[in-house]
């Protein structure tokens, strides 16, 4: 039997016409109205839904709730389907190795697969799989948005995105080759490309622009500095991931560079990104279907309220189908008019993890929204960690705050300015600038460590 290419399974320019890129994209989705939108997204998650079913892990998943076939008729029974989450993903895993049952691949006929994992952030790696089709488009969707956020061929990009078997920075890399012509650095993380290396390499190459999560292209620019190298570093532009962090810490850190957010997960991409207004993450929509559900109930927030964002892959329907995927990652609708004239939503972006959240005294504290709370400050270097830890004699529950200091640090008054931004009190512990890399693993990991949870069962 002889089997496709990859190439040979791609119609690219029907993907083109599908997820126009530059000038046609806004002029697209400038002149569409939400009923077209919602006209587009019913008949792709149609043609979804067929697929799934063809799926073991979704008629498991599925049947046991007594769900048939018939009874999800479009996008507006998609409420009827249960969420799933890493978790499942994981236990399928361990019930159907090595890769679960939940990609599709028992097909003769399958198109080829790649395979990664997740970095592990949130425990084991978990097996990311897709197909020609899911991950062109995945791939097309980030240089699409890079390239509205104002990506230019005549820039030259350094990645520090992480490799091996972590998707990200072959999946960034991929985006930008594929559907840019800027040039490429595929960096990596400090562990792949030590970072006096780092920014040498921006030094010798005329980088213009820097992609990856914030916490260590920061840290990169005072390197830069450091080495004596940051006059010669012409950064004019980051696009990474802010979450709550105030872009112009990153910014100032690297002259006035535009820092541009957006979000996404392994499973899905690129789901939201800013645009060259930058008033809040337009989530892409002729791609996905996100819903915010209540971190408790799971019933949909109202508009502006907080809630899990549960994703629907309208795209992927070749390999690894993705039908309301709970990243338990939450945010909030931002309401009102947008500054661009798209027809998308928009979200405010990564406000923290509701699997992450910590409960003191009655208070939902969210260990990522420390970062926005000490990133301006020029005593401080930005980075911290928390530490979670159980009184034995009280058992009550205490977090210390580990934060580098640069000297000239109060701990009270800090403790004070946490408690104000957090709406709890916590301990604040001061040590020198570097100390937290160890716990945090900065270097080497793509998303740092911000929470050691010490409790014992």
């Amino acid at each position: 039997m002889t089997s496709p290419t990859y190439f040979e399974t791609l119609d690219a320019q029907a993907m083109l016409a599908a997820y126009p890129i530059g000038d046609a994209f806004t002029r697209r989705y400038t002149a569409m109205s939400r009923d077209e939108l919602r006209a587009r997204q019913d008949s792709d998650f149609r043609r979804l839904m067929a697929r799934g079913w063809q799926i073991p892990f979704y008629r498991r998943l599925w049947g046991a709730q007594g769900i048939e076939p018939g009874d999800i008729r479009g996008l507006d029974d998609i409420g009827k389907l249960p969420v799933y989450d890493k978790a499942d993903l994981m236990a399928a895993v361990a019930e159907h190795p090595p890769f679960g049952d939940f990609a599709g691949l028992e097909r003769p006929d399958r198109p080829p697969v790649i395979f990664h994992t997740t970095s592990g952030t949130t425990g084991r790696p978990q097996p990311l799989l897709f197909g020609p089709k899911g991950r062109e488009i995945g791939n097309l969707l980030v240089a699409r948005m890079y390239r509205w956020q104002g990506l230019r061929q005549d820039d030259v990009v350094q990645s520090v995105y992480g490799h091996g078997m972590i998707n990200g920075g072959h999946y960034i890399r991929e985006a930008v080759t594929h559907f840019t012509n800027a040039i490429f650095l595929s960096a990596g993380t400090g562990i792949e490309t030590r970072s006096a290396n780092q920014v040498q390499l921006m030094a010798d190459f005329g980088v213009t622009v820097l992609v990856g999560f914030v916490d260590y292209l920061r840290k990169l620019a005072e390197v830069a500095r450091a080495d004596g190298l940051i006059e010669r570093i012409g950064i004019r532009m980051i696009c990474g991931h802010l979450g709550t962090e105030d872009r112009a810490g990153v910014e100032a850190a690297w002259g006035g560079a535009k820092a541009y957010d957006w979000y996404g997960v392994g499973d899905t991409g690129a789901i939201a990104g800013e645009g060259p207004e930058r008033d809040g993450l337009y989530v892409w929509e002729d791609a996905h279907h996100l819903e915010l559900l209540d971190v408790d109930t799971g019933r949909p927030v109202a508009p502006g309220e907080t809630g899990d964002m549960v994703v629907t892959c309208l795209y992927k329907d070749d390999v690894a189908p993705c039908i309301r995927f709970n990243t338990h990652d939450i945010t909030h609708e931002l309401t009102g008019s947008n500054a661009t004239g798209m027809v998308f939503k928009r979200i405010a972006g990564f406000k923290g993890r509701s699997d992450n959240m910590v409960k003191l005294r009655g208070i939902n504290v969210f260990p990522h929204a420390i970062g926005a709370l000490i990133e301006n400050r020029t005593d401080l270097t930005g980075e911290y960690v928390c530490r979670l830890r159980r009184d034995p004699a009280s058992g009550r529950d205490e977090m210390r705050v580990v934060l580098e200091s640069r000297g000239g640090s109060d701990p009270d008054e800090l403790a004070g300015l946490l408690r104000q931004g957090l709406g709890v009190e916590v301990l604040v512990e001061l040590c020198a600038p570097g100390d937290t890399a160890a716990t945090t693993q900065i270097d080497v990991r793509q998303k740092p460590i911000r929470l050691i949870d010490e409790r014992t069962p």
